[in-house]
């Protein structure tokens, strides 16, 4: 299996390099979470280099690693964004498609807040209100059963007696990845119901990661931008994204409080405030030297003026990696050290 893998991926890299001149722009694609940051840093190499700013798409973390995984050459991306980390089962697509190199960089942290318009009621939720109001299924007099909540009031009565309405990310989207594990994950097993499930993992998993499909969660699409201008026009609605959307339009939005914490660029940076995760970026080595640039762009994204803590990304809500992680993360990047499961 090794073998074949390998035979594709040169296959390809041959045919790639014979049909290289076709492209001479980096192409992008991949977490809307992670797009903000992959643009600033597009931007500043086009005007500072002799090379084409990149081609940036948000098409949502799933949604860019499987264009990145589908195979090599100039109809496929060469870089993919992502707000969680590959899996396994990507990494063996790659392969199977000639991707057999992937270099892995991880670039920061951010917080996945709940966030809503400044001219509704401040939230101070806990993981399991947040569960409560978003199951699928949740345990009522000791059974699980369909999500009776309407009202957040109905969750406990110290919330808003308002509608549940939560705009958020689609299943293609790393941020819902990482709000499932984070925040639903994390609060299932507090009900004895669902801990119970243990023995049976597909049951337990089900009841802990499936989001309610009755109109109270909406999925709003791979657009951040857009949930921020929904709650601006819609008050009593709530919106999940990351922490670098809430930073952008504090004008507009505020965040609520998760476990009593404020999701703050100092707390998310100490850990204090539960709901955060890394972000990453993943080069295909196959197409490093041939698409023009891709060395000098991931020299300019590693660069203590773009991703440092006083960097540029900072001021878009990067949460910048510790200083020796940080540089090893570089050095690691620099020499294009391919990902090791």
């Amino acid at each position: 299996m090794i073998r074949k893998s390998l035979a594709v991926a040169a296959l390809a890299t041959l045919a790639f390099t014979a049909t290289a001149e076709a492209r001479d722009q980096i192409r992008i694609v991949g977490s809307s979470t992670v797009y903000p940051f992959s643009t600033a840093v597009a931007e500043q190499f086009g005007r500072g280099s002799n090379f084409k700013t990149p081609v940036v798409e948000s098409t949502g973390s799933g949604g860019g690693l499987k264009l990145f995984c589908a195979g090599v050459g100039v109809q496929h991306p060469d870089i993919t964004n992502s707000s969680r980390r590959i899996k396994k089962s990507e990494v063996e697509q790659c392969a199977e498609n000639g991707v057999a190199e992937v270099v892995e960089l991880k670039i920061g942290f951010d917080g996945i807040v709940l966030a809503s318009s400044k001219k509704g009621q401040p939230m101070d939720l806990s993981r399991e209100q947040v569960f409560l109001a978003l199951a699928k299924q949740v345990p009522v007099d000791g059974k699980l059963v369909d999500n009776p909540y309407r009202n957040w009031s109905d969750v406990d009565p110290s919330l808003p007696n308002e509608r549940i309405e939560v705009l958020g990310p689609p299943p293609t989207s790393g941020t819902r990845d990482a709000f499932v594990e984070l925040v639903m994950e994390e609060a299932c097993n507090q009900f004895p119901e669902i801990a119970a499930l243990k023995d049976n993992s597909a049951a337990h998993k089900a009841a802990c990661a499936t989001i309610r499909e009755d109109g109270a969660y909406i999925e709003a699409g791979e657009n951040d931008n857009l949930i921020v201008q929904k709650l601006d026009a819609n008050p009593k609605a709530v919106g999940i994204f990351g922490y670098s959307f809430l930073d952008q339009n504090a004008d507009k939005l505020q965040g609520a409080r998760m476990n009593g914490v404020e999701p703050t660029f100092e707390n998310i940076a100490d850990a204090s405030y539960p709901v955060s995760r890394a972000m990453y970026i993943y080069i295909k080595k196959a197409h490093v030297d041939t698409v023009p640039g891709i060395r000098e762009f991931i020299a300019e994204f590693t660069n203590e003026r773009a991703w440092g803590p006083e960097g540029y990304l900072a001021d878009k809500g990067l949460i910048p990696l510790p200083d020796d992680e940080r540089k090893q993360a570089a050095e690691q990047a620099a020499t294009l050290a391919p990902l090791m499961m």
